[in-house]
Parts: C-alpha cells; sequence; structure tokens
C-alpha cells in the first residue's frame, strides 16, 4: 500500500493569525509529506506492503525505528490536521461533561494543555485523549504516538518547532495560546470521543 498526503481539511490560511499559510505550506507540504514519502518508500515489497498505516506502526515499534518514525509522525500530522479548525468552537453535550469531571472546567482544561505544552522538553506532541470513560491529557516525545496505545486520542498539539517557528519564532507560549484559544476542533473530538477507539488515517 502506498500511502499518500492527506488534504487539508480547511484553506490554508483558515487557522492565522495562529498558524499562517506559509507554515502550512511548509509544515503540511514539505514536512508531513516527507513523512508519508518514506514510509511508503520503506514498506515497498516488504511485508508490510498491504498494511494499513496504524498496523505498519504497531508492527515497526520496537524492531525499526526508522520506519516506526516515519509512520508515527505521518499519522500523528494527520491528526494534528483534524485536530485544528478555522471556526471558533465550543464543547457540547458529553465532550463538556467529561472536561468538566476531569478538568473542572473547559477554561482549566485550556489551561492545563497549555502548561503542558509549555512544560514539554523539547521536541513532541501533547494530547487530549480518553481511557476507561475518563479524560486525560498525555505527552509523548519526539515522533512518538499515541495511535497504537490503549488511549483513545482526542485532540493533540504539535508542539516541535517546526508547527510555529516561522509565525511565533521562539514563543510556544504564544503559538499555544493562539491555537487552544481559537483553532482546537471541537467536533473533531466529539467525534472521536463518540466512536471509543483511535481515528484511522485515511487510505
Amino acid at each position: 500500500m502506498s500511502f499518500k498526503l492527506i488534504d487539508l481539511p480547511y484553506a490554508d490560511d483558515a487557522l492565522a493569525p495562529a498558524i499562517s499559510a506559509e507554515t502550512l505550506s511548509f509544515h503540511h507540504g514539505k514536512h508531513h509529506n516527507a513523512y508519508v514519502t518514506k514510509t511508503s518508500d520503506a514498506i515497498a515489497g516488504t511485508d508490510h506492503a498491504d498494511k494499513s498505516l496504524e498496523e505498519v506502526i504497531v508492527a515497526s515499534r520496537g524492531s525499526n525505528q526508522g520506519l516506526f518514525n516515519n509512520s508515527a509522525q505521518s499519522w500523528n500530522h494527520g491528526f494534528y490536521w483534524h485536530s485544528l479548525s478555522g471556526d471558533a468552537q465550543t464543547p457540547s453535550g458529553d465532550l463538556a461533561a467529561k472536561i468538566d469531571e476531569a478538568f473542572g472546567s473547559l477554561d482549566a482544561l485550556k489551561e492545563a494543555l497549555a502548561s503542558r505544552g509549555l512544560g514539554h522538553f523539547a521536541s513532541g506532541w501533547v494530547w487530549l485523549a480518553e481511557k476507561g470513560g475518563k479524560l486525560s491529557i498525555e505527552e509523548t516525545h519526539d515522533g512518538d504516538t499515541l495511535a497504537d496505545s490503549g488511549f483513545n486520542p482526542l485532540l493533540t498539539i504539535d508542539v516541535w518547532e517546526h508547527a510555529y517557528y516561522l509565525d511565533h519564532q521562539n514563543a510556544r507560549p504564544a503559538y499555544l495560546k493562539a491555537v487552544i484559544d481559537n483553532n482546537l476542533n471541537w467536533a473533531f473530538a466529539a467525534e472521536n470521543l463518540a466512536r471509543g477507539s483511535a481515528w484511522t488515517y485515511p487510505a
């Protein structure tokens, strides 16, 4: 199976000013595309050739670090694009209730996401996830992923520098505040919560 770079679910300028069209051009068109291409090239003609991206992640974890890094980063980035939205949203229904149960309020969750993102050392990902009916904030380092973790990821925020450097230079707090306040896709999070299992990368 040859994996493809998925389309962004919005216009290139939809996330501005938090994330500019220029950043998306590099991040999606260059970084994400490179991960997908390297994954497809690595599995061509191997036992992994007909596997889904999720199956490649599981098969390569702990046994083929290069393939794992590229396949997991392909998945993480696809999930990240869907975790963002150009439309201001507010959680509702079961998601809102679970947020209140776990964090006390939406504002408290936003503060916790920003704090964990700011405190995350070097590159990685900050996730809102569900397990056993309870929400939590999780972190993965570098190219690691929650795709095969037993958690049900609801949203993720990329804290690699290439996600924000063109727009905010080294000011990760400014990027986090802008994205968390204005661009999180709570409808996507609600869909993931209702499904009860990890999102699948489009074939």
